[in-house]
Order: structure tokens, then sequence, then C-alpha cells
């Protein structure tokens, strides 16, 4: 199949019109000449499907429960708002627990279900945290750095975990690091770490930021913290959740200036309650209470969101961050935390015909994965 007078996101991370054709599910012959079949998109926008490496769950489930319908279920619902590849994440959770949820998201990514958002990894977010910054992950089951843990949940999924956060400042950090960060990802998530601490676990290997802002200290111009300690390392990217919730519009556009449109990464950490109505659900055996658009536990802290990262690319665009910034930070740069650049992230010749057809605001109008359009 081919398509022409499109305004396509390329891997120059703009907007370029063309033509494009889809053959066996896979993007050939990107800006080439379109054929006499071509079918006239009449200048819409064509960007990649987006990923998201950093979500919990959706549809009134989680991913660390492990159920296969209910994975089946969440990863439709991602499909449909443009989100064609994912890392399920894990919670705070007894190591057994883990290992089910890593065993179920391998045999997504194995077996891909029709109509599915594609597993390319999965994100182990605890239990090695910051008592002090735990946020809403569940206190009963936080755990120092324990690499031989570690290895035995690694081979649960087969290998599935692509990334595995870490708080620096807990004993055996470092030394946790520089072991892991063979394996996968090493990111800094819950922590309470200082500036050097920081430093410490980035020479080590540390090349990422879960949730930057959240559930870490904020910036002191005497002490510097965890932030200013990844924004001098440009190995070190940083998710940021731009639910317009979790973090002003204004530190939205910080957060783009710090780390520059190269290494952002939009996420959703949306919970179980993502895509429902206002109500009580649950996080990690704790209540969690649903009003307005925004998810608290009991007393009150914010938990995780209940937004796709579709519509959070969405608001940063609307926050002032510009268009082709925000759609980097949601497609390109993802994949390669997750290391799947090879394979999805954008639309070139080769890769996987993963790629959303929207309006010039970027609102959806059709979603195609693999080279076939979603219903």
């Amino acid at each position: 199949m081919q398509f022409q007078n499109a305004m396509i996101y390329t891997e120059k991370f703009r907007f370029e019109h063309g033509a494009f054709a889809v053959e066996n599910g896979r993007f050939a012959r990107v800006l080439g000449q379109p054929g006499p079949d071509a079918v006239d998109l009449h200048g819409a926008y064509v960007i990649p499907g987006l990923l998201d490496i950093h979500t919990h769950g959706n549809s009134g489930a989680d991913y660390s429960d492990g159920n296969w319908d209910d994975y089946v279920r969440m990863a439709r619902y991602s499909a449909r708002n443009g989100i064609t590849s994912i890392a399920p994440t894990t919670l705070t959770l007894p190591y057994e627990t883990l290992a089910a949820a890593f065993a179920t998201a391998y045999r997504m990514a194995d077996e891909r279900p029709a109509g599915c958002a594609v597993v390319r990894g999965a994100h182990m977010e605890g239990p090695f945290f910051s008592e002090k910054k735990k946020g809403a992950q569940n206190a009963a089951y936080l755990r120092e750095p324990d690499f031989e843990a570690f290895s035995k949940l690694f081979a649960a999924g087969n290998g599935i975990v692509r990334i595995v956060d870490v708080a620096p400042e807990l004993p055996g950090a470092a030394e946790f690091v520089r072991k892991a960060s063979k394996q996968c990802t090493v990111s800094i998530a819950h922590t309470d770490a200082s500036y050097d601490d920081a430093v410490c676990a980035i020479e080590a290997g540390v090349t990422h930021l879960t949730h930057l802002y959240n559930a870490m200290p904020g910036i002191h111009h005497r002490k510097p913290g965890v932030i200013p300690a990844a924004v001098e390392n440009e190995q070190v990217s940083a998710e940021l959740i731009s639910d317009g919730q979790h973090v002003h519009p204004a530190s939205v556009r910080l957060a783009f200036r710090m780390f520059g449109p190269a290494r952002m990464v939009l996420i959703s950490d949306s919970l179980r309650c993502c895509g429902m109505p206002d109500g009580e659900y649950e996080l990690g055996g704790q209540p969690v209470f649903l009003q307005g658009g925004v998810a608290r536990l009991s007393d009150g802290t914010i938990a995780g969101s209940a937004t796709n990262v579709y519509d959070c690319m969405l608001r940063a665009i609307s926050f002032g961050i510009p268009r082709e910034d925000a759609v980097r930070a949601a497609t390109y740069n993802p994949a390669r935390q997750l290391g799947c650049l090879d394979e999805v992230g954008s639309i070139r010749d080769g890769k996987q015909a993963d790629f959303v057809i929207c309006d010039a605001e970027l609102n959806r109008r059709e979603v195609w994965l693999a080279g076939e359009k979603l219903a």
C-alpha cells in the first residue's frame, strides 16, 4: 500500500512533505516517488506510533497483576490511542509477584496478540527505593539493591526487563548499577540522593532518570541533588509526566531546555484508573482515589496518572514545547532507551510500519500497527 501528499515526521526530526509505502508490514520508499495507486492523504500529518516506557496500567487493570486477559485489554487500549509499543511497568511488590508479571510480559512480547501494542520490554520500578521518597510505592516491600534478586527476576522474564530503577544513596547501589547496567538500562528513581551520590551512580552506569522532578529532591543552589547531576551528563535521558498534574507547564518547558529534545522522554506513568471514571481503585495493595483526573492515595499523595502518553504529548505541545520535539520525546527517544530503535520509533525504510495519521494539531485520525489499520 502507498500513501502520498503527507507531512511525514522523518528521522531529521521534522515534518517533510512526501510519500511512503507499506510492504509486508514495514515502511518502504519513505519520501520516494508515489505510484499511480497511492492513497492521497491531503496533507495529513503522519507520525511514528508512540512508545510508553513507563505505564502501570489502564482500563481498570494493572500490569503488576500479571493477568493475561488484562494485559491484552490494556495493550489494546494503548494501540487504539496511538501507542503502538509499551514497556509494562511494575510496582514495589513481593519478588514472586514481579516474577509472574515479567513472565506474562514476555509472553505478550512473544505472542503479539492482534490489535495490541507490542511489548518491547518491561520497566522494573522498585523495590530498590528510598523510604523518604517512596511516593505512592508501598513501603512494606521496599528493599536495598540486590543484584542476585534482580538477576532471578531478569531470568523469570527471559530478559524482558529493559529498565530497572534504583535510589543511588542506598547501600550497595553503585555496585548494583555496575552489574545491572550490563544487562539493561539503569535509572535513578524514588530517591533522596545528593549530587555526589547521583554522580557516583551515573559514573557506574546509570543512563536514565525516572519521572523527572517527582519523588526526588528539587534543585537547590547549595544542594543541587540528582537533577543537575543528570543534566551535566549527556548520556542520561529523563522521563517526564506531562499530564498537567505532576509537573507545572513552566517546569515542562524548563526540562526540555535543560536536557534538550534529544534526551527527553515523555511517559504516562498511567495507573489502572487511566481511561476510567472517577472512583476508588488500587495500587500495589493501597487504595487510590481518582477525582477530577487526579489520582491520590488516602493521605493525599499524588500517585501515577490517569492519562495516556499520547495525551501527554499533546499537552506538552499546549505548554509550549515545539511539536517536533514533543513527537521525538514520545517516539524516537523512548525507543532508544528500550533498545528497540532498529525496529520502531521512527518512519524509515525497513522499520515496522507503526504510524498515526493526524491533523495539523496531531489529533489522531487513524492508527496503523504493522501496516494494518486498527478499527
